[in-house]
Parts: structure tokens; sequence; C-alpha cells
């Protein structure tokens, strides 16, 4: 099987989840910034580089934890803390796919290559901060969402008030969900001394996800006001306050199954989020 190779496995490919909440906050943005449809070749280009820079990312993440992924019983298959690669090896991979998402940026304007230079900043700390912070989560949040910047400057040429209300809305509801997310591991990581909001927060992680999530689709709708979308979009957004309700009363925090469901179904969220931005853009 394609997937077999180490090197892809490295990348995550098998595990689509990631591109896509990576690859919606820039897609938001190109349809909020659009006059009309938005282009299909920047879309894609998006699409591409979502791909090279997740896999850049879970690289940069798992040189730094591959001792601590040997301990963690969902994670210690990974080529690296298996040894199947070595760290030599996740080096050269990385450096390929940093210049092949440059690459791409370099075709969308100086602003674009300005922001895409900086998201490096997040890229190569957040791996860190599960080490020093209860809250690596919110670091994720402001790694994963930064496309909102890039993909807003890529039309527009700079970021402006409706971009930010789109990464702050972004970060929020990446600290939601992956605060879900890192409930899967809480028993390993709290025997090994692995920092997270799920231990932090424990049985009150229900009510904090709750306001993080109420906190991001308020931000979606800031973001929409400052672009002067119809109404239609906000009709829109109550399916996402719909979703979020239903994942607040469907997960049971105490089994990775159905955490692990949760966190998925936020590809369709970020899908649904999308479409609003479209349709109240092109005015449907």
């Amino acid at each position: 099987m394609l997937f077999k190779s180490p090197y892809l496995r490295l990348m995550r490919l098998h595990q689509p989840t990631g591109i896509w909440l990576l690859l919606w906050p820039c897609w938001w943005a190109i349809a909020l910034a659009s006059s009309g449809w938005p282009s299909p070749a920047l879309l894609l280009l998006f699409a591409l580089g979502a791909v090279l820079m997740r896999g850049a990312g879970c690289i940069v993440n798992d040189i730094a934890d591959r001792h601590i992924d040997r301990e963690v019983e969902r994670t210690r298959t990974r080529p690296l803390a298996s040894g199947e690669l070595r760290v030599a090896q996740a080096v050269m991979l990385l450096l390929v796919l940093l210049a092949g998402a440059l690459s791409i940026a370099l075709t969308l304007g100086p602003a674009v290559v300005m922001w895409a230079l900086l998201s490096l900043i997040p890229v190569a700390i957040y791996p860190w901060m599960k080490r020093i912070s209860w809250w690596p989560q919110l670091f994720l949040g402001l790694t994963f969402n930064w496309g909102a910047l890039m993909g807003y400057a890529a039309v527009r040429g700079a970021v402006e008030w409706p971009a930010i209300a789109l990464y702050v809305g972004g970060i929020f509801w990446t600290l939601g969900y992956d605060t879900i997310y890192a409930h899967q591991d809480k028993e390993d990581d709290a025997r090994i001394g692995v920092k997270s909001t799920a231990l932090r927060l424990g049985d009150r992680t229900p009510v904090f996800v709750g306001l993080c999530y109420a906190a991001a689709v308020s931000a979606w709708i800031a973001a929409g006001w400052f672009a002067g979308l119809p109404g239609l979009f906000y009709a829109l957004m109550l399916g996402v306050f719909a979703h979020f309700f239903w994942q607040l009363r469907s997960v049971d925090l105490d089994n990775p199954l159905s955490c692990r469901r949760a966190f998925v179904s936020n590809c369709w969220l970020g899908g649904w989020v999308f479409m609003a931005f479209l349709a109240g853009n092109i005015g449907l």
C-alpha cells in the first residue's frame, strides 16, 4: 500500500484530518476576501500548501517528541519513535517540504511570503509547549489558523479586520477541538508528565470547550460583519451552532473513539463555515 512508506506516514498523509483543519481557515479567508467566486487556482495552491506545511509540521513535532511518542500507545509506531527512520532522514524531507511551500508562496506576492515566513515561528515553538505549559492546544490554534492571514493577504494584498476576526475565531475553534482530542491520551500523558488542557481542565472540559466554540462562532460572525456580508451568511451560521451543540452533547471524554469522532467531525464543520462565507459573499 502507498501509505506503508515511512516517509508518507511521517507526513501523516494516511490521516488527512489535519490537512483539512489546516486548509479550512485558508479557504475561509479566500472566500471572504474575494469579489464573487474565489479563484479555483488559488484554492488549489493553498490546498497543496496545506499538504506540504501540515507534513512539515508533523515532522517538526515528531522530531521533538520522538522519545515521548515511544511511551504513548497511540503514537509509538510513528516512524521516528519506532526507529524506522532516522532524524537526519526526517530533516531532509522537512527541507524539501519547506522549499515546496516557499515556492508556492513566492507565486502569491510579497505579503503572502512575509506571512509564510512568520508562520515558521509558531510551527517551531508549538512542539515544545506540552513540556512547559498546560496550554499547548492554544499554541496549536495560533499555528493551525495562520492560513486565515495568508489566504486573505493572497487576495487583498494585506491583512484587514475580517482576516483578524477569522484568525481569532480559528484559534478558539482549535482550542476547543484539540482539547477534546487530547482526552484520548490523558492517561499516558499523566503517566509520562506531558501537559495538556485535557489534564488541566478534567471534568470542566465541556464548559470550557463550549465557551471556546461560542467565542469561535462570535468571531466568525464578526468577520462577516466587518466584510459586510448579507443576512444569508448569519442564517447559515446557525448550522455551526447546531454542530457544536451536537459535539458537546454526544462526546464521551473517557472514550477515545468518541473523542476521535468528535475531533474528525470538525472537518465537516470547516466545510460548512466555508459554504457560509462563500454563499454570503456571492449573494446566493
